[in-house]
């Protein structure tokens, strides 16, 4: 990187990202996600809370023991439980981080914890000696720092840097900060605490105001060297900065950012996909870098002048992050060595025999309906593959559906529950409507439908559709993802797979709650 410094690029996808209502990962998606990155060159990958619950703490610890190349950082909060959880799950490690928390704001710290500066300031340097005795890169966060008082801020950083803390990162928790403001906090941070030299200062913001990427921006022109962000932007509520967004303006603006990193911007496409995929949160086509239209030029004006120069109207190449026209790399004929191959290449390694026989079934039955296999029909049936192995209380088996104009839509589904088949009939407003219902005659689930999303996983007429389904019963929100060429049917799988997470009932806990 010539004389520019490096910017640390740390991805919270999996533990900031997985905070969105409904976007829960199992272990073997979040491994798949976790390799996406190592493959990008991300340099600090943060893999989950492993305190939320023991499938949190499986993740994590899977990841460690998965990821070579990139650093494998899990959350705790500043309590004994959370940060020894996080040190046994970061165990297989080649290079791991704990990154431990407090509130430090007056309304967090009186409502919240109900603790007070003092109290607080103590837990912070307690939390940061007791994460460097399990591990030599540590993590400080002072929660909603944003609207913390600035001499208090000064105080807690000095001493958790004291205390041993490698990297002290400044969250805008609420999405709060305008980016002068932002940048100026963090300059004038740098320049107070006495010992700032002897740590990376690092920004974590939301996207309440939509200035996430410009306020960690601005914290970059002010000195800090280390972004926290998510691929797609995906996080609680309006999300987080976003990787793909960060890195391409440090990348396209060097005349202005004196900093780079070391990402391959190459796999910025492949791995929005593969979160998109995976997560049911699908990215719009006007979004920076990876929507569909990011590159793509309707105005007469704007093709005449790309036609003549493409810098005319482009201030970077579509293949320079991972854009390129779709390539078919199997088909109907392809064996299963060729299948696995080729998997092996996008990062995917099956767990046991049972799931590639799984998926290779899936690939053959697909290749019989669709001429040219993509990679993401790949990435598609492979995370299909994955939920029909897991102990599901409800699979889908059969649907058969009437639709005719000027006539009622009837559905008849036919369910496996529990090892026990059971079939239903309902007519509905359209297909999917009438398929929904049949679902729960028999599932009977007592969900609230919030969201039914179709995209195309890739191009023609006989491409896969990909449908999202949203599902809340009692405050839980989650997501189920099905795909098929026909539309329909991957509704109906969609709509099992949200039932069946709904369902098992696992609960979560919040990183955010008070647990000091």
């Amino acid at each position: 990187m010539s004389d520019r410094e490096h910017l640390i690029i740390f991805d919270t996808t999996l533990r900031d990202g997985e905070q969105s209502p409904g976007a829960s990962m199992t272990r073997e998606e979040k491994v798949r996600i976790a390799r996406a990155l190592e493959r990008m060159r991300v340099d600090v990958i943060e893999a989950g809370f492993p305190a939320a619950s023991k499938g949190d703490f499986d993740a994590v610890s899977a990841v460690a023991r998965t990821i070579r190349e990139s650093r494998v950082c899990g959350l705790a909060r500043a309590c004994a439980e959370d940060i020894d959880g996080a040190g046994d799950a970061l165990a297989g490690a080649a290079a791991a981080r704990i990154h431990t928390f407090i509130a430090t704001s007056p309304i967090h710290m009186e409502r919240k914890l109900q603790m007070t500066p003092d109290r607080v300031l103590e837990q912070a340097v307690w939390a940061v000696k007791r994460a460097r005795n399990l591990c030599d890169d540590v993590e400080f966060s002072p929660e909603d720092a944003v609207r913390s008082d600035p001499d208090f801020l000064c105080r807690i950083l000095e001493a958790v840097i004291d205390a041993g803390a490698t990297t002290v990162n400044i969250p805008d928790t609420v999405g709060y900060a305008v980016p002068q403001q932002f940048g100026a906090l963090i300059g004038d941070l740098r320049q107070r605490v006495p010992n700032a030299d002897k740590a990376v200062f690092s920004v974590h913001c939301h996207n309440d105001l939509g200035l996430a990427v410009a306020n960690s921006l601005a914290a970059v022109m002010h000195g800090a060297r280390q972004v926290e962000c998510t691929v797609n932007g995906l996080g609680e509520r309006a999300g987080n900065a976003a990787l793909e967004e960060i890195v391409m303006a440090v990348r396209t603006r060097q005349d202005a950012l004196p900093v780079d990193t070391r990402i391959d911007a190459r796999e910025i496409v492949p791995a929005s996909r593969l979160v998109a995929n995976i997560t049911g949160f699908t990215v719009q086509p006007n979004k920076a870098i990876v929507g569909a239209n990011a590159f793509a030029h309707e105005s007469g004006i704007h093709q005449d002048g790309v036609l003549k120069h493409r810098e005319t109207y482009e201030i970077m190449r579509a293949e320079d992050v991972g854009w390129a026209t779709n390539r078919m790399v199997l088909g109907k004929h392809s064996g299963r060595n060729a299948f696995r191959s080729r998997l092996l290449e996008l990062g995917v390694e099956f767990e046991s025999e049972a799931h590639l026989n799984e998926a290779f079934a899936r690939f053959k039955d697909l290749a019989d309906k669709k001429h040219e296999i993509f990679d993401e029909d790949l990435q598609a049936l492979v995370t299909e593959a994955a939920q029909e192995l897991e102990q599901e209380a409800v699979r889908f088996v059969a649907m058969r559906v009437c639709c005719e104009t000027g006539e009622t839509p009837v559905a008849v589904v036919t369910l496996d529950v529990s090892g026990e088949e059971r079939r239903a009939e309902a007519t509905g407003s359209g297909a999917v409507d009438a398929a929904f219902k049949a679902i729960d005659s028999i599932v009977q689930s007592g969900t609230q439908l919030l969201l039914y999303s179709v995209n195309n996983i890739t191009t023609g007429t006989d491409a896969q559709g990909e449908v999202t389904v949203r599902l809340e019963r009692g405050g839980r929100v989650v997501n189920g993802q099905g795909s098929d060429t026909d539309i329909v049917i991957a509704s109906a799988k969609a709509y099992v797979n949200a039932l069946n997470r709904i369902v098992s009932g696992q609960v979560r806990t919040h990183p955010q709650a008070a647990g000091v």
